[in-house]
Order: structure tokens, then sequence, then C-alpha cells
């Protein structure tokens, strides 16, 4: 597929995300191997084995969810080659529903393997996909929109689907 779709498109189709979500998800199959090889005082045992795997379960199809209703559902695509600010639906919840439903998914992951020494590579991967966000496509899209933009941000959290701020 090409990244862009139409002569006087402003923004890519894909922006950075195949290359963040590949770096996100490394991340995750070093903490992973890790945990299971290095850091094996961290299992957990008892109730916490199902509490751990309850979430993971949770999380995994939540993440998908939020993910395909974000690229499939939203008209984000349309959104991008129209060179227009995609604020409703799952983005009047979420700045980055297809970044979330990935970290929430891979998450869910990682907490498959109940161990407490995977929860600092869940937050690498939070601070990952910040840091990157932040210095990327917020900026572009601050260029694009200006301040339709800063007022979205406002309102919308980045990363974790939450109520929007009125």
């Amino acid at each position: 597929m090409k990244n862009f779709v139409k002569e006087g498109q402003k923004l890519p189709l894909f922006g950075i995300g195949p290359y963040l979500i590949s770096g996100v998800g490394l991340v995750t199959v070093i903490g992973i191997v890790l945990s299971v090889t290095v850091f094996r005082f961290g299992i957990l045992e008892g109730v916490w084995i199902w509490i751990f795997r309850i979430l993971g379960i949770l999380l995994i199809p939540a993440g998908a969810a939020v993910w395909y209703i974000g690229a499939l559902r939203s008209n984000m695509d349309e959104s991008i080659t129209e060179n227009k600010l995609q604020t409703g639906g799952i983005y009047a919840w979420v700045r980055n529903p297809m970044y979330s439903g990935w970290w929430m998914a891979i998450t869910g992951l990682s907490l498959m393997w109940h161990n407490y020494m995977v929860f600092p590579f869940i937050f690498i991967n939070w601070i990952i996909l910040t840091v990157v966000l932040k210095n990327t496509e917020e900026k572009w899209l601050t260029g694009l929109y200006g301040s339709e933009y800063e007022e979205y941000k406002k309102r919308v959290n980045r990363c974790i689907p939450w109520i929007p701020r009125r």
C-alpha cells in the first residue's frame, strides 16, 4: 500500500506506526524473555497467576477492539487523505487509538507471563509511545491544524482511552 493516496495529502497514511509498534513489540519480547530467563525470581504464584492472566485476557481483546475501531471503523484513511482532523468517535476518547490498542494488547500479553518483572517493560513501552508521538506525529498535526489540534490535545488523552474533558 502506498503511504500517500492522493496529491495534496499532507500526512502519510501510516505515519511512523509500523516502526513504532515494531519497536514496542521488540521491547516486549525482550521483557518476556528476560522475565523467563534472567528475572526468574519475579514469577508469581497462587491467586496472582490468575489475576495477571485475567487482566491479560481482558486487555488483549480490549486492545484489539480499540485498534479495530480506530483503524477500520473511524474513516481515518479518508480524514488523512482529505487533510481533516479526526476528533469524533473513538478519537473523542483517545488521540491515538491504533497505538493505544497495540499497547493494551501487548501489555495484556506481557501480563500472561505472571511475572512482576514485566512491569518496567510496560512502562518503558508507554514512555516510548509518549516520547515518539510527541516528537513526530503531534508536531506534524500541530503544524497542519494549529490551534484546532492544540485545543483537541487539551480535551483528549494521548494513549489511554478516557472520558474526554470538556
